[in-house]
């Protein structure tokens, strides 16, 4: 069996490539950087370590690797794979969607009718419809149909925390033990080789927002608070007794929105917010609170960890204070070495907050969140740190 995987960057590699490697899968990386693109064909091979006390290593094999610029080697790939993933970042997904229309194209063309799979890996809800929305005005309409019958497009969760990290070895990659990828079992084609470790579900929304609205919400959250309050890492947050009780009654707002909506038992969804808290607090893991806080205008957009979160918490009548001053930190979020905290900045000074919240994270100024949001950012602005800290 042989996968196609976009992305070698540290998720690729140390979550995606490594279950499909276990699974026994042929791992072709499509990728960009030249010297990992080199050492993987050279090698075949890398290690991960697990970011536990006794850093236990495997070594991954049976992959390779080839640059996503020479399309039609990615095609002539894609044409004769049994499977493609992605971890790219949702926002890049238009990047490698013509590449893979191409490899569709080629794969229809050589009358290839085996079931191939396609499931975006990214930090997003229907990230794989997403993708397959971009790859299908590529194709014209004889292999659009074609497509529509062999080909599919399962949704999926995937969760597992790898910070960014330098080693000697380029390839090598640490990765905390926990892991969870979920993937919607009814989009899935007959003749589907199962991935080991991946849990298979009928419905995938109660598992894509238990992941969203818990640990993505709770992880920039505890980085928007710590920006504020100087800190560097996500472990020095964790360390702090205010900051990581802010960051739980942020998980405990949206868990009481998540148990609403689809029925989560309450005590056993406590015990989900204290295990995301103790990998947030990993004392062998190093995660700069400026990488786990970048993007900020994606992470307020409307659809996304928190804005989606607190509007549907509104529609059930349940109370939001911590996620409120969560969504005004972010909106403070200001590393000039981050071109969206730019932009968020440049904004709200043009604009002015109400427009902001209104156009860009999709809050009427009517909604009662709206202002709450105003009165928050104030707050924070006045007293950055000390506010933050009591």
């Amino acid at each position: 069996m042989k996968a196609v995987h976009f992305g070698a960057g540290n998720i690729g590699r140390g979550f995606i490539g490594h279950m499909l490697s276990a699974s026994d899968y042929d791992v072709c990386f499509v990728a960009r950087n030249p010297k990992k693109i080199s050492l993987l064909q050279k090698r075949q091979e890398y290690p991960i370590t697990l970011a536990n006390n006794e850093q236990d290593t495997t070594i991954v094999n049976n992959v390779t690797a080839i640059n996503v610029n020479e399309q039609h080697r990615v095609a002539e790939e894609i044409a004769s794979a049994d499977l493609i993933t992605t971890a790219v970042g949702v926002s890049a997904l238009g990047d490698i969607a013509e590449p893979i229309a191409k490899g569709i194209y080629l794969r229809m063309k050589a009358n290839n009718y085996n079931p191939l799979h396609i499931i975006a890996c990214e930090n997003a809800i229907g990230g794989s419809t997403r993708l397959k929305k971009r790859i299908y005005p590529f194709l014209d309409e004889p292999t659009r149909a074609k497509a529509e019958r062999y080909i599919s497009f399962p949704n999926a969760a995937v969760d597992r925390i790898v910070p960014a990290q330098n080693h000697e070895d380029p390839l090598q990659v640490t990765v905390e033990p926990f892991y969870e990828w979920v993937v919607h079992r009814p989009a899935l084609l007959d003749g589907f080789k199962e991935i080991e470790g991946v849990h298979y579900v009928d419905s995938l929304e109660p598992y894509i927002e238990r992941k969203m609205f818990t640990v993505n919400t709770g992880h920039c959250v505890a980085a928007y608070f710590g920006y504020l309050a100087g800190l560097k890492t996500i472990r020095q947050v964790m360390s702090n007794t205010a900051l990581r009780a802010k960051v739980r009654h942020v998980m405990e707002e949206t868990g009481a929105m998540l148990i609403c909506k689809h029925d989560f038992n309450a005590e056993t969804h406590q015990k989900y917010i204290d295990t995301i808290l103790g990998r947030f607090a990993n004392p062998n893991l190093t995660d700069q609170v400026t990488r786990v806080a970048r993007s900020p205008l994606r992470k307020l957009s409307p659809h996304d960890r928190l804005v989606r979160p607190a509007m549907q918490a509104s529609e059930f009548g349940i109370e939001i204070p911590h996620l409120t001053s969560a969504m005004a930190a972010a909106m403070l979020f200001d590393d000039k070495r981050d071109e969206e905290a730019m932009k968020l900045q440049h904004f709200i000074h043009e604009d002015g907050l109400s427009p902001f919240i209104r156009e860009r994270m999709g809050i009427p100024e009517k909604h009662v969140l709206h202002q709450h949001i105003i009165t928050c950012y104030e707050e924070l602005q006045e007293h950055k740190v000390s506010k933050v800290l009591t």
